[in-house]
């Protein structure tokens, strides 16, 4: 997999105390029809014996230790810059890539000139007929969702262009990237996947799900639930981050009645779970991060594309209400 050459595609995992996952993860690499690919793994700060598996078991995959967590941002963006193939597929760590994972990613990309990221079908790992993500979406209530988690994975069997790639098994064109940038580690994680989508449809480029390409999901495997302070925190600090980057002040405005009214939803569907005060303290923050980072401000190439992403957050909120 790895030689002198470069490799045409680079697979980029990030890892925190990820052990008990990364055999299995690692495994499925190896088993990859597709063979002209490197692989990454990028620690960040395990205690749990991570990096000596890697050294031990694994000796072809590059291992890159960072001394602290760094977030899944600052993990990939690390394996991005450690890399050099026209093509980037960041994978989660507590994944299990069918055989012709890496294959189906790189036709369905290449296929499509004009596409920015390739997103595969990702199904629960202990319910393999039931889709875990089939597409992630942002609306004009300010949430973004995956499309078709829970449901039957026949359901989800068709290519479609999306709004943003889930960067828990995607594929990126590296010169795209070059025009966007790298993954904004100020979100450390959450909502980041949706940001740089966002971006790359802000200068015209698409985001596509492929659902040739597979992929089972443990799903929260560094968190370990699926809503905990962490999480809630991070993800409403990010949601404010992102429409500040993304949307000019006049967007904002425009949305802001909806915008309101799904901040205050959210507000309290975390107060009846106990996350109160984490999800307003995420707010907060969010405005915040938002004025420390105003010079990172994301322009459209043309104006047009606003219009074209409005009428989208729309489209998507009505996908949402369907649900």
């Amino acid at each position: 997999m790895k030689g002198k050459r470069m490799s045409k595609v680079s697979v980029i995992i990030p890892n925190y105390n990820g052990k008990k996952y990364l055999r299995d993860c690692l495994d499925a690499m190896e088993c990859q029809s597709f063979r002209d690919f490197e692989v990454l793994l990028i620690d960040n700060g395990s205690d749990d014996g991570s990096g000596d598996l890697i050294r031990k078991e694994y000796p072809w995959v590059r291992l890159i230790f960072l001394r602290e967590n760094t977030g899944f941002c600052g993990a990939v963006n690390q394996g991005i810059r450690n890399s050099a193939s026209p093509f980037v597929i960041l994978l989660n760590n507590d994944t299990v890539a069918d055989k012709n994972f890496i294959k189906e990613l790189l036709k369905a990309i290449e296929d499509k000139p004009q596409a920015f990221s390739c997103q595969a079908k990702l199904l629960k790992m202990k319910e393999q007929d039931k889709m875990d993500d089939g597409g992630n979406y942002y609306c004009a209530l300010g949430w973004a969702f995956a499309q078709g988690k829970g449901r039957p994975e026949r359901d989800y069997s068709r290519e479609k262009k999306i709004f943003a790639a889930c960067g828990g098994a995607a594929i990126y064109r590296r010169e795209i990237l070059d025009r966007t940038g790298l993954f904004d580690e100020e979100h450390f994680a959450y909502l980041e996947d949706i940001d740089i989508g966002y971006r790359g449809r802000l200068l015209g480029y698409e985001n596509w799900y492929c659902p040739d390409a597979k992929v089972f999901h443990v799903g929260s495997g560094t968190t370990g639930s699926r809503y905990n302070l962490f999480k809630v925190r991070y993800s409403s600090r990010n949601n404010v981050y992102l429409l500040y980057k993304n949307m000019p002040f006049l967007q904002i405005l425009w949305n802001s009645p909806l915008l309101i009214t799904g901040f205050a939803v959210k507000a309290a569907f975390f107060a009846a779970r106990g996350f109160g005060k984490e999800y307003l303290s995420g707010l907060k923050n969010g405005i915040v991060i938002s004025v420390k980072n105003k010079d990172k401000k994301f322009k459209a190439d043309s104006p047009k594309r606003y219009f074209a992403i409005q009428l989208e957050l729309y489209k998507n909120l009505g996908k949402l209400l369907k649900k």
